[in-house]
């Protein structure tokens, strides 16, 4: 079981926990992510981590209440327990002295940045964040990331803050007026779509950590399979991060909503009570 310490509302639907999980935080990198499963009846979710304390044995995630399983996490609440979390998984961030770096984020994946700028920044980088959200009141650790990185720009789709516009207009002038040596792109698959189709164009590497379907997160299973330079990799093992300009976005994106329609009929069912053997 795995004690959460805190627990701090970032949004009206985004939730931040600090769990105890000391294994995972001394190990954990950059990038990796854990598997959770609230108890012995719950589906098998993957979350970021986006924060660690080695001292205190502490994990951060951070989520987003989208479905049954992050909405019924969300109703846990400090000394509450998870039964289980598997982690860390995935390879950590490829972390290099490149120059300077350009992270591009959008919605929850924002705040699941703030260990790869530190670790970039740590390397001796030039960070610039571009974060997106679609209104101000979405901007998700707004203070945290512009104390982390060497440059911060907002956009927000209604102009309610920052530069109105979506991430990509704002990366477009970046590269405009600056050498960018890469870019890391973390959020919506739509979104890192748009950001590898505009730095293939200027011929700037871009790393994207990628969101496919999870389950075993060990890829036995096959559910995260991606296809990336015409081969079939799997995200829990081989990423999450992938060469952005290898990725097959098409298919990701198809298989992302394979299940939509499950997805909102289980959540549904929890709103409206649900199968109570299922909840506790």
């Amino acid at each position: 079981m795995f004690k959460i310490i805190s627990k701090q509302q970032l949004a009206s639907n985004i939730t931040s926990f600090w769990i105890s999980a000391p294994d995972i935080a001394k190990n954990a990198k950059a990038g990796q992510f854990i598997i959770f499963r609230i108890d012995q009846y719950g589906e098998r979710v993957p979350l970021t981590i986006a924060g660690q304390d080695k001292q205190k044995g502490l994990i951060r995630i951070i989520f987003q209440h989208a479905g049954k399983s992050t909405l019924w996490l969300s109703t846990l609440n400090e000394g509450d327990s998870i039964r289980d979390l598997l982690g860390p998984l995935g390879h950590p961030t490829e972390i290099e002295n490149y120059g300077t770096v350009c992270i591009v984020s959008g919605g929850v994946g924002t705040a699941e940045i703030l260990p790869v700028i530190d670790a970039l920044r740590a390397a001796g980088n030039r960070v610039v964040s571009i974060v997106g959200a679609r209104t101000k009141e979405l901007l998700l650790l707004e203070d945290d990331i512009r104390k982390a990185s060497t440059e911060l720009i907002v956009a927000t789709d209604d102009g309610s803050y920052g530069v109105k516009g979506f991430v990509t207009n704002v990366l477009a002038d970046v590269l405009q007026k600056e050498k960018v040596n890469i870019v890391y792109a973390i959020g919506p698959a739509v979104m890192m779509k748009a950001v590898a189709a505009l730095t293939k164009d200027k011929g700037v590497k871009t790393l994207a950590s990628l969101n496919p379907i999870m389950v075993d997160g060990t890829g036995m299973c096959g559910a995260c399979r991606v296809s990336v330079g015409g081969k079939t990799k799997f995200a829990c093992v081989d990423g999450p991060e992938f060469d952005a300009h290898e990725v097959d976005w098409q298919e990701l994106l198809s298989r992302l909503g394979a299940f939509k329609d499950l997805e909102k009929v289980s959540l549904d069912e929890f709103k409206n009570g649900g199968c109570k053997c299922r909840r506790g």
